[in-house]
């Protein structure tokens, strides 16, 4: 039986070894992960179904050999971030010799460069939806870059950035933020107005979004608001993140 190995956070016992056995050499198949763990195949088939269902790990058909085709198991990306990023700590000290030399001016500018480049591929799918639709398929962008963003409710009222991708850096450069709510007024064609922050302790970053009028200008009736709620974008990509 493979030696014990460091806990992942949330992750115990055989679950937490399958997980690290994939991080070490994936794709594996039930019997590659049997054989390694000194278990059955079938004895490992419901945790992995359970790995699944959580999103950390996925499978793929492969063909090997003679034979018929193979399960192989990896992880997802989800999977790939539970384990430690040296990054955060490198990406603070250059952004902090950007914030010496530029200001905050100079930071901001980095972050909105890569929101924009992110808008520019989003805005033609979007451009042809009603907004409530774009507040949907823009969470759902942005749950792909680690947001847990949502839109609840039939015309799309809230949108809300349940987690912050890149929460260590705006710790420290919290002035990240406001290309994230550029990019959002970018993508959307609307005004944005954020309501709670998780910069400030909230559980969540939430917007108001106030619809455009023909002229550009945002509607200043109430109840023409489109609530986005909880938003927070601060990943590479789609975040203010992330």
């Amino acid at each position: 039986m493979a030696a014990p190995t460091a806990p992942l956070p949330g992750y115990r016992g055989l679950r937490g070894d399958v997980l690290v056995a994939l991080k070490k050499a994936q794709p594996l198949t039930t019997k590659e992960l049997g054989a390694l763990f000194g278990v059955t195949p079938n004895a490992l088939r419901r945790h992995l179904k359970e790995l699944e269902i959580e999103g950390v790990v996925r499978y793929q058909r492969e063909i090997r050999g003679v034979g018929g085709p193979v399960f192989a198991f990896s992880l997802t990306e989800v999977g790939e971030r539970l384990f430690p990023r040296a990054y955060d700590s490198a990406l603070n000290e250059v952004l902090e010799l950007v914030r010496q030399q530029f200001g905050s001016d100079g930071v901001i500018d980095l972050f909105r460069k890569r929101w924009a480049d992110i808008a520019e591929k989003a805005k033609p799918e979007l451009a042809r939806l009603p907004l409530n639709q774009r507040a949907e398929r823009l969470a759902e962008l942005l749950t792909t870059l680690g947001y847990m963003a949502e839109a609840p409710g039939e015309e799309g009222a809230t949108l809300r950035e349940n987690n912050c991708a890149i929460r260590a850096v705006i710790e420290r450069f919290p002035e990240i933020c406001v290309a994230e709510k550029s990019f959002l007024e970018e993508v959307l064609g609307a005004h944005v107005t954020r309501q709670s922050h998780i910069a400030a302790g909230a559980n969540c970053c939430e917007y108001c979004i106030h619809p455009s009028d023909p002229a550009g200008t945002a509607a200043a009736e109430p109840d023409s608001l489109v609530q986005i709620g909880p938003s927070r974008l601060g990943a590479p990509a789609l975040q203010e993140t992330p």
